[in-house]
């Protein structure tokens, strides 16, 4: 291991990943993994690049100095960003699968047990059967998890990232939250959450804001298509903040024109689930208990909403085309995982249907103590609701359907006026 002091965490706790991976693999009886997933070769060494979709893979032994395979061009994230010493590029013309298995059988490898990930996204069942085909004298497992076991509890630093992470999810918020006024287009509140936690230190997140405003928010997973806010809409944002890959994510509301009676009460019903869960939530709590406390508070509503997905995941480390850590554990009914200091998760006790045409949501992140939980946010959980009055009605309801994604709209900017300071139901 090459020591250094640049990168985002101190050696000692990449020293400590290794060395517990390493202890996993023991219990395994595996005499070396063969690493693919991104998001665990930057838990390991520090590696991150945005060409992941080529194939890259460590290889780390039992014993000896782990080894990194990656396509030529991004063999310098590898010398500028991580501990690792040794590395075998290949070039765009040559093949990744062969210089694996070859590199396996130089490093005394070839009639070994070797794990590798058979779930990583970016390797693909193409090159699984490539690799059985051309390791013919050893053994390989899938050993998914194996680095996954390490990563679900978060150390104290990687606390301190993710506090990072998490001032630029709460800037981007609070930006989106202003900006989602009558008259501004989705595209504006986009730009506002955007500019807002990249200026806060926020870097590339694993997605980009989502932005729903009325019948849109509707739509599962629904972001900024250019829909101008009209006055008694709804504005559904969900944003998740990124730094050093770590993120935080959350959700919120903005409402334009008076809160209605079905929309203040979903709001405190959301409100009510993540008191609850935080007031019981901390080690030795099952995954299924901490996801009915949700699920049970938000089921009891009678403004025609339910909770259409799992009340909760692990988050932390991620690459696109996902923020969170949700296939290593997830708050899910029947899962009996048990709690632990360290854990880490985005809590989404969101309402799909309000009124039948509304989704409305309040999120949050927390992380398991040893005593409890606690939020990494300070955001005020209320709905924003921005007022408006006659002559901007009449002002807005003029608005051309496609304003497009610029500067808001003259009647946005006098709308902005208006609900200055009216962030109280």
């Amino acid at each position: 291991m090459r020591p250094r002091e640049d990168m985002t965490f101190p050696p000692e706790e990449y020293e400590r990943r290794l060395h517990d991976l390493r202890e996993r693999m023991a219990k395994r009886r595996l005499d070396a993994v063969v690493i693919t997933d991104p998001e665990n070769l930057m838990y390991l060494t520090d590696y991150q690049t945005t060409g992941y979709s080529f194939f890259q893979a460590l290889v780390v032994p039992l014993d000896g100095e782990p080894l990194m395979i990656t396509r030529a061009m991004e063999e310098s994230n590898v010398v500028e960003r991580t501990w690792v010493e040794h590395t075998r590029p290949y070039p765009d013309t040559g093949d990744a699968i062969q210089e694996l298995v070859l590199a396996l059988n130089q490093s005394g490898l070839g009639h070994k047990r070797v794990g590798y990930e058979r779930n990583s996204y970016f390797f693909p069942a193409y090159q699984q059967d490539r690799i059985h085909t051309s390791f013919q004298h050893g053994v390989l497992l899938d050993c998914f998890g194996i680095v996954e076991a390490g990563r679900l509890r978060k150390s104290d630093v990687e606390i301190d990232v993710m506090r990072k992470a998490a001032r630029a999810t709460e800037a981007g918020m609070a930006a989106g939250l202003s900006a989602a006024i009558p008259g501004a287009t989705e595209n504006d509140v986009a730009a506002a959450i955007s500019s807002a936690m990249f200026r806060a230190g926020g870097e590339f997140p694993s997605v980009m804001p989502y932005v729903a405003s009325g019948p849109r928010s509707m739509i599962g997973h629904a972001t900024w298509e250019g829909r101008v806010i009209q006055p008694n809409d709804h504005v559904l944002l969900e944003i998740g903040g990124c730094y050093r890959r770590y993120h935080t994510a959350m959700m919120r509301t903005a409402v334009t024109g008076e809160l209605s009676d079905s929309m203040y009460r979903a709001q405190e019903r959301m409100k009510a689930a993540l008191a609850e869960l935080k007031s019981l939530m901390g080690p030795g709590m099952t995954v299924s208990d901490a996801d009915s406390i949700v699920r049970r508070i938000i089921s009891d509503n009678d403004v025609g909403a339910r909770l259409v997905t799992r009340s909760g995941y692990s988050i932390g480390i991620a690459f696109p085309p996902s923020w969170d850590e949700g296939y290593i554990l997830s708050l899910n009914p029947g899962d009996f995982s048990v709690l632990e200091p360290g854990m880490t998760f985005h809590v989404i006790p969101w309402m799909w249907g309000v009124d039948g045409d509304k989704t409305v949501g309040i999120s949050d992140t927390i992380r398991i103590t040893d005593n409890g939980c606690e939020s990494f946010f300070s955001l005020d959980e209320d709905f924003v609701v921005h007022a408006t009055d006659a002559a901007t009605l009449t002002s807005v309801a003029d608005l051309e359907p496609d304003t497009g994604a610029g500067a808001p709209t003259e009647a946005a900017a006098s709308a902005v006026g208006t609900a200055a300071g009216t962030g109280e139901p």
